[in-house]
């Protein structure tokens, strides 16, 4: 909102693990007016009744709710790509199954070539390379870090 002046008609596009911020962002993006592009390998998609929580608002609120396996796809038209650890806590032992899964999922200037002109980039930290690579990470486009000083006043 800050950046943006308004969050009614973004398109977020979250790119990574079906965890527990994406069911944040799920249950609140459409109440917001934002439109909402998930992409999850298969076996990584978010909850089911999440899902089902999220679709109810979107046809509620009139937004638009996509869920996909192609982080391409879900990226077409983004305002905001967003992402997160693909290994959460307690996931440790996964790790090398985790990081096969998500291979091609990576948020990439080639990820955002067909974002919305004024995309940007979210990740609440801390950041593996595996996710987002450095081009992405430190550009201008990036917010990670006022995100991550928002936060703090929320706390």
């Amino acid at each position: 909102q800050e950046h943006y002046g308004g969050l009614n008609g973004l398109t977020v596009t979250w790119i990574g693990d079906g965890n527990n911020v994406l069911h944040s962002i799920m249950t609140s993006a459409a109440k917001l007016g934002m439109h909402l592009r998930v992409a999850t390998p298969k076996g990584f998609e978010p909850d089911l009744s999440i899902t089902k929580i999220s679709e109810q608002y979107s046809n509620k609120y009139g937004t638009k709710l996509l869920l996909t396996t192609d982080p391409l796809e879900a990226a077409d038209g983004a305002n905001v790509l967003v992402t997160d650890t693909w290994i959460s806590m307690g996931q440790e032992e996964e790790k090398k199954e985790r990081l096969k899964a998500f291979q091609g999922y990576q948020v990439t200037m080639q990820t955002a070539k067909s974002a919305a002109s004024n995309w940007t980039f979210l990740h609440c930290l801390p950041r593996k390379p595996e996710e987002v690579d450095d081009e992405v990470f430190y550009s201008p486009r990036s917010l990670v870090f006022q995100e991550a000083e928002n936060r703090k006043w929320t706390i």
